[in-house]
């Protein structure tokens, strides 16, 4: 054995050193890495879609400071499109910071949720709570929802408590102390929170939460974290050390471990994108369509109340009219409903339900063959009657499905008038039989206000399914009803998987509730996993209950027994004792539901729309994704929205989210999934009991891949003379993936192209010219925007002065006197006032509106001169009005075109007054058998300039002259005596001789002499707060009321008002002890410092609550237009004092 020799080896040992040093280095390094902390980052957001309040600033300031002392990054934000995971994935909390109102769409929501999920902490302060009360999730992450507030004074001083002393948040405050907020009185307390502090509600007044009255807790919550404050109202919060303290231990508590958040914890669906859907329409025009579905792959059947039953398809891009049902339409019958057989491949039978139009009062279910696209009207089987009373209208319903197993479900109506009162009909007085629900949707013997489900048999027949809500041969009952207790079942829908049946419910008008007649009105989106009653006309909604009524005493009862109730109507034909009443899924009234806000507001018709599976379509490239598996689409035909509903494993409602919510949709009627897993929709148009040019049949497909960029483009000139030189911007287009767009623009004249974002050029000759961008992403996806060029004619300029009397007001005890002057200048005409223009071509109008303001001309005097050039004041009329449903200028749409009424009437006398009399009262006969609506809620005045516009167009109609002169006087009494406060509209114009290629173009002024009372939320500038205060908020409110809200040493003005004669005003002003402190309320013009005219003193006593007018005469006389300041000021040390409330002013040219 050799022994090695001592040198070697201790080179050796040294090599072995020196690696193990490198690999220890290494190690340490690497470990360096990864053990360092994560950048602790916190998003603020702080959007307001409600009330704003001023410590946001001051609390974004705050926050930044501490994260500044702490070691944490923080970012403000208030654009929701930052909730994305790509963004809040550098985050570890979320601080909503005094937002209100709905702050986040769908999608941004489910980002906020798995961002909480993957171990993501959420920090809420005060009015956090008063936002997205229609999420019921961020309800619980919150731990609460705003219910109200002390308004005597709204911030009092109040005694808080620690009652968990071992949290961040709490570890260095006080036991106790006194502090000053406003204190958020909650409702919807989650019972999770684990409270931090109380605050104690015998220390302030206004509490309603009792003796634990929890004002800051924390939880840890759907995999995150989330603190809450209610504390935060004041600026002076964000300054105190105790809170900021409080503050802070929250925002440590939310950032946690300070570990990156893992969104391979995030379990919540992502709501789609709404880019990724497409709407494609196929076919418009339609004479109320009703239902459809689909015969083939490619064929789409749909009917129209009328009876025209129709094949859409879609290969070959064609509509065709196959036939047309003889059919009863009036009242609300018709062609109702569609249905095509499971089998119709095997056996070609569609069955339709429609109003029998031969004597007899009957709704017929039949089933027909349809065989290569002809309809056998002779194969005829009526399945079924249902007989009805055609004395008074409404409620047909009419809806058909088939169910997974054959079963095919028919719904049908109440038919009973609801012109009562808008509570339950329950009129059994002889002669009443329309006006009693009972004889139908209460009567187990009837199968009207009933959903029934039958089993159709070969031979034209049908047999009752088991499971039916009466088994066959249960005396005085009808074996096909499935479910009863229904008013108006507009539209049904049946689950492929669980047989559940879904219906919209459409409900009563009742506004409110009633102590005598009971519930207001609701619409229901309704479940029925197996038979029952779903109590009309006896209960409604959740099962709240309507009182028994006698009407032939005038006189109520008790409210009815969900449980029992009773049928005692002498026109019953059926049981006296009903099956129990089942609730609604989702009800909803005309105002915000307390339980589901998401559905907002206003006109309601609830719509049940189709279940989604997946599985169920191929890959098409159309096919909706898996977010959509399982849920119902549940659309308000009146509101325009669809929300998918998610059901709990055991069937029942868990949640809904809106989908789609910017896409436009006039009246959607009915929609299916179609072979290809898109969605098809009717949708009946905006006009009623009519044919619609925006009554289409339309596709919505889901893009799954790359998508579409969009082409915008902006031009700095449309029209002017030649030569012309043109800014052109395409910048605004966007590639909703991120994708490198390159432009193409091309100009319209035949010349060279431009591949720049934001070219410039100059057109040399005349004439109108298309110039189009079309943008082309990295995948090859294009899209294409046009404008239009007017080159050779540059736009008259036109000014309007009032050289005497007011411009603003009119008085209502004095006629009009006022001096005018209308110049005009014109780059190829000439000038007026150097007399190188025609003055004849200027029309100068006066009008008085009765009615009230008109709010289009408003609206256009601020508009854009170019924009005028297009139309005349009756052409802006028409445009805003729902004429263009019906009618183009040159061609024949569903009505004629302007021009043949022009050319009709063109010689006729009278001829503007009697067509604006069509116009707002219809009319039929002239043009065909189509009856053209009428317009009640337009005035004389906007119809006859509708009517001149018209007859304008005729080329046989005289050149209009102007009844007055481009400079003079106009005197008028017009609106001396009237009932209502009317406007005066006055109206130059000047169109021009043409240049070049161009036609003559119009320039026009507007000005509107007005009611000399203005509402104090439309001043111009201010610090003053707008609010709106929705109808019912406070008592004896029966209409939205719009105030302005003044605060020390703030302001707010009107500009450039003319005050030539006034001399006083009165203010309407809310007066609410505790809440407005009072003070002075001055006048001044020019600014803010500026000549005072007036001051009101607004007083404020112990027990005064309501609105008070108060008045000041103004000191000095002011001439011509000025900026009016109203100034706030007062004695009251409190920096945020509130010292007065405004809802209108009016100003007199008497002193008071």
């Amino acid at each position: 054995m050799t022994t090695p020799k001592k040198g070697r080896t201790k080179r050796r040992i040294l090599r072995v050193l020196a690696v193990l040093g490198i690999l220890i280095a290494i190690i340490a390094v690497a470990a360096y890495f990864m053990l360092k902390p994560a950048e602790q980052k916190v998003l603020v957001f702080s959007k307001t879609e409600g009330y704003r309040h001023e410590s946001i600033e001051p609390g974004i300031e705050a926050i930044k400071k501490l994260g500044e002392t702490n070691g944490f990054t923080v970012v403000a934000t208030e654009n929701a499109e930052d909730f994305n995971e790509n963004n809040l994935k550098d985050f570890m909390a979320v601080v909503f910071l005094n937002t209100t109102g709905n702050v986040l769409d769908p999608v941004q929501q489910s980002q906020m949720e798995r961002f909480i999920q993957a171990g993501g902490g959420y920090v809420g302060i005060h009015a956090a709570t008063d936002t997205e009360y229609g999420w019921p999730w961020y309800g619980k992450l919150a731990g609460a929802y705003f219910d109200s507030h002390p308004m005597n004074p709204n911030v009092q001083e109040g005694a808080v408590k620690v009652v968990q002393p071992n949290h961040a948040a709490t570890d260095s405050l006080p036991s106790t102390w006194t502090v000053a907020d406003e204190w958020y009185n909650f409702k919807a307390i989650d019972p999770t929170n684990q409270v931090l502090i109380t605050v104690d509600e015998s220390t302030y007044n206004g509490g309603t939460n009792g003796a634990n009255h929890p004002i800051a807790w924390y939880k840890e919550y759907d995999g995150g974290r989330s603190f809450y404050t209610g504390m935060g109202h004041t600026d002076e919060q964000f300054l105190d050390s105790k809170f900021l303290s409080h503050l802070l231990g929250g925002i440590k508590y939310a950032i946690g471990l300070g570990q990156p958040v893992d969104y391979s914890r995030a379990y919540a669906e992502l709501v789609p994108e709404e880019n990724r859907f497409m709407k494609t329409m196929f076919t418009q025009n339609l004479n109320e369509p009703m239902e459809l579905d689909f015969l083939s792959d490619d064929k789409i059947i749909y009917i129209e109340r009328k009876g025209g039953i129709h094949i859409y398809d879609l290969e070959k891009s064609k509509d065709s009219l196959i036939t047309t049902l003889e059919v009863f339409s009036g009242l609300e019958d018709g062609l109702l409903g569609l249905a095509v057989d499971p089998n119709y491949k095997e056996n070609n039978w569609i069955y339709l339900y429609y109003s029998e139009n031969k004597g007899e009062n009957n709704q017929n279910l039949s089933r027909f063959e349809l065989k290569n696209g002809s309809f056998d009207l002779t194969s005829e089987k009526i399945l079924l009657n249902v007989v009805t009373q055609r004395e008074e209208c409404c409620h047909s319903a009419g809806s058909i499905e088939f169910g997974p197993d054959g079963y095919l479900y028919l719904s049908t109506g109440d038919n009973t008038s609801p012109r009562v009162d808008g509570y339950s009909p329950l009129d059994n007085r002889e002669g009443r039989y329309g006006w009693d629900a009972q004889k139908s949707a209460g009567n187990t013997n009837d199968l009207r206000g009933k959903i029934l489900r039958i089993k159709p048999e070969v031979d034209g027949t049908y047999s009752i399914p088991e499971g039916n809500l009466f088994p066959k041969g249960t005396p005085k009952t009808r074996p096909e009803i499935y479910v009863m207790g229904n008013r108006n079942p507009y539209r049904i829908s049946v689950d492929s998987r669980t047989g559940f049946l879904y219906w919209g419910e459409v409900g009563p008008d009742g506004n409110n509730d009633s102590l005598n007649l009971g519930p207001k009105g609701y619409d229901e989106i309704n479940q029925a996993q197996k038979a029952g009653n779903f109590g009309w006309p006896y209960l409604i909604a959740d099962n709240q209950a309507y009182n028994k009524r006698d009407f032939k005493t005038d006189t109520t009862g008790a409210l009815y027994d969900s449980l029992q109730p009773i049928n005692e109507s002498p026109n019953n034909t059926g049981l006296r004792e009903l099956p129990p009443s089942q609730p609604a899924m989702i009800y909803y009234p005309y105002a915000t539901s307390d339980k589901f806000p998401a559905l907002g507001t206003g006109s309601r018709n609830a719509m049940a729309g189709p279940i989604y599976y997946s599985e169920d379509y191929a890959d098409s490239g159309l096919n909706w994704p898996d977010f959509f598996d399982g849920k119902l689409l549940a659309y308000d035909w009146m509101r325009g929205w669809i929300f998918a509903v998610t059901m709990k494993e055991d069937g029942s409602f868990e949640k809904m989210t809106q989908i789609l919510p910017n896409m436009k949709f006039n009246n959607t009627i009915d929609m299916i999934f179609g072979p290809d897993g898109a969605l098809y929709i009717l949708e009946y148009g905006t006009g009623w009991f009519s044919q619609n040019a925006n009554a289409t049949l339309s596709r919505i497909e889901y893009i799954n891949g790359n998508r579409a960029p969009k082409a915008e483009i902006a031009a700095d000139k449309t029209i002017g003379a030649d030569p012309l030189t043109v800014n052109f911007a395409g910048r605004n287009s966007i590639d909703y993936d991120g994708d490198a767009l390159t432009y193409k623009w091309t100009f319209g004249d035949g010349s060279e192209e431009s591949s720049e974002i934001n070219p410039v050029y100059t057109f040399n000759t005349s004439g109108k010219f298309k110039v189009n961008l079309e943008v082309t992403d990295s995948e090859g996806n294009v899209a294409n925007s046009e404008t239009e060029i007017m080159v050779g004619n540059e736009l008259p300029e036109l000014t309007w002065e009032i050289t005497g009397g007011n411009g603003s007001f009119y008085w209502p005890d004095a006629p009009i006197d006022i001096k005018y002057n209308v110049d005009v200048n014109d780059a190829e005409d000439g000038k007026l006032s150097d007399g190188t223009l025609d003055a004849s071509r200027i029309i100068v109008s006066f009008d008085y509106l009765a009615e009230g303001s008109d709010k289009v001309l408003a609206a256009k005097d601020h508009a854009n001169m170019a924009d005028a050039a297009y139309a005349s004041v009756g052409k802006t009329l028409m445009g805003s009005s729902d004429c263009i449903s019906c009618h183009k200028e040159k061609d024949k749409s569903i009505g004629p075109s302007y021009i043949d009424i022009a050319d009709k009437y063109a010689t006729t006398q009278q001829a503007s007054s009697m067509l604006a009399n069509k116009i707002i009262n219809g009319g039929s006969g002239n043009w065909g058998e189509i009856p053209m609506a009428a317009h009640p809620d337009l005035s004389v005045t906007e119809a006859k300039q509708m009517a001149e516009y018209i007859l304008s167009l005729s080329q046989s109609a005289a050149p209009v002259k102007s009844k007055y002169p481009p400079a003079g006087s106009y005197t008028s009494n017009q609106h001396i005596g009237s009932k209502t406060k009317g406007t005066y509209v006055l109206t130059a114009s000047y169109t021009d001789m043409g240049g070049g290629e161009i036609e003559g173009l119009n320039a026009q002024k507007t000005f509107l002499l007005r009611y000399p009372k203005v509402e104090g939320e439309t001043f111009d500038d201010g610090t003053a707060q707008r609010m709106n205060v929705p109808a019912g908020t406070i008592p004896d409110l029966d209409e939205p009321l719009g105030i302005a809200i003044g605060m020390k040493d703030g302001y707010f003005m009107f500009k450039d008002m003319d005050l030539t004669g006034v001399k006083a005003v009165t203010g309407n002003f809310a007066i609410a002890p505790g809440i407005v402190k009072g003070g002075d309320v001055e006048f001044r013009i020019g600014s803010q410092d500026g000549a005072l005219l007036g001051t009101i003193n607004v007083e404020v006593g112990l027990t005064e609550f309501g609105l008070k007018e108060l008045k000041t005469n103004f000191s000095k006389s002011v001439t011509g237009r000025q900026d009016l300041y109203l100034v706030f000021k007062t004695k009251d040390k409190d920096e945020g004092a509130l010292v007065g409330i405004v809802d209108w002013l009016e100003f007199s040219n008497k002193s008071l």
